[in-house]
């Protein structure tokens, strides 16, 4: 095989190794991962068994993939466009990706040769989100990785494809969850306060900057301190047990499952589509529960059910936003970020017993 004929992602190696991991079906089609022990090649969500990371290496496309000596994979068929989205979607993808404003639903219409409206159904039935949305989330995780990396907060709003610093102020406040100038410095001049008490179902971290929480998690103490930290590390980060006492007591009640938790106020980062989840999650009352696919078509996207999925798997506010209520469409726990075991404990405190959680 020809190493050198790869493509060279340095900057994104890990975001596609995460992808890979996760089986991503969200990164179908924006780049494929072929392993040297096999020779063959892969789209990121393909249900084969995971490779060791120092046998993958990365492509753009599957004729690099074929150039450099793999071929395609018979489970997941990188080759074919009905391998789970279609070439056309694909397509729209990556001309959405690229650095500029987010083209008009026309324009990308006119590109693959189909009626607006077609491209509007059928694209946000496969990805679980419109065309817009699409774009205004990968020119977000732009602005992400140009703040991370840019000279200036101005140069990383242009290069991330923003006409003007007002424009990307507005829409970064909800997919950052503060302004581009204080992600980039790491939460640089941004109170964070938080607390730690014991539950019934174990230690309990609360964080909160003066606008609302940033963190509820479950976990050991010192591990939750460092991925808070970790995720805001220039910012003045302090204990303050009296301080949030108030929500302290609130997420108690919500451990012991006595009532819902009233709408705390929350300072959390969200793209378009994981916020529209993370509404309807709060709407599901006390003692029930609902599937993935209940959730997708409550936000009105039936297909998007691994989209779903995902986003509950980001929640960074347990309780606050109860993911704790969703399962699998037989009733059955799926994945939890804080344990399979602390998901079934908060089902049955609540009184969602297993024998109805498939008929909710």
């Amino acid at each position: 095989m020809d190493l050198n004929a790869r493509k060279s992602f340095s900057d994104g190696e890990e975001e596609y190794w995460r992808a890979v991991l996760e089986r991503s079906r969200d990164h179908d089609g924006r780049f494929f991962f072929a392993v040297r022990t096999t020779g063959i090649y892969c789209r990121p969500s393909c249900p084969a068994r995971r490779p060791r990371r120092e046998n993958v290496e990365f492509f753009d496309d599957p004729q690099k993939a074929r150039d450099a000596g793999y071929r395609a994979c018979r489970r997941c068929a990188p080759d074919s466009s009905d391998g789970g989205t279609s070439q056309w979607v694909l397509t729209l993808c990556r001309r959405l990706e690229q650095p500029g404003s987010v083209p008009p639903l026309i324009e990308l219409a006119k590109l693959v040769g189909l009626s607006p409206s077609h491209v509007q159904r059928i694209f946000s039935r496969e990805m679980g989100i419109s065309p817009h949305r699409y774009g205004k989330a990968r020119r977000l995780e732009r602005l992400r990785a140009e703040l991370r990396s840019g000279p200036d907060v101005t140069s990383a709003v242009f290069d991330a494809g923003f006409n003007s610093n007002s424009v990307a102020y507005v829409q970064a406040k909800s997919g950052l969850g503060m302004t581009p100038r204080r992600w980039r410095d790491g939460g640089r001049g941004e109170e964070i306060v938080y607390t730690i008490f014991a539950s019934n179902l174990g230690n309990v971290l609360i964080a909160a900057t003066k606008t609302g929480l940033v963190a509820v998690r479950f976990g050991e103490e010192a591990q939750m301190i460092d991925e808070v930290r970790a995720e805001f590390p220039l910012a003045d980060f302090r204990r303050d047990d009296e301080l949030l006492a108030p929500e302290s007591r609130t997420v108690m009640a919500g451990t012991l499952g006595i009532s819902n938790l009233p709408q705390l106020p929350l300072d959390i980062a969200a793209t378009t589509f994981q916020a529209r989840v993370w509404s309807a999650l709060q709407v599901i009352p006390l003692g029930e529960t609902r599937s993935y696919a209940d959730v997708a078509i409550m936000i009105g996207e039936p297909r998007a059910i691994r989209a779903v999925a995902k986003a509950c798997a980001s929640n960074p506010v347990a309780l606050v936003i109860p993911c704790h209520r969703v399962v699998r469409s037989d009733g059955s726990l799926a994945g939890y970020r804080w344990g399979l075991e602390t998901k079934e404990a908060l089902l049955e405190v609540e009184g969602a017993r297993p024998d109805q959680r498939a008929n909710q």
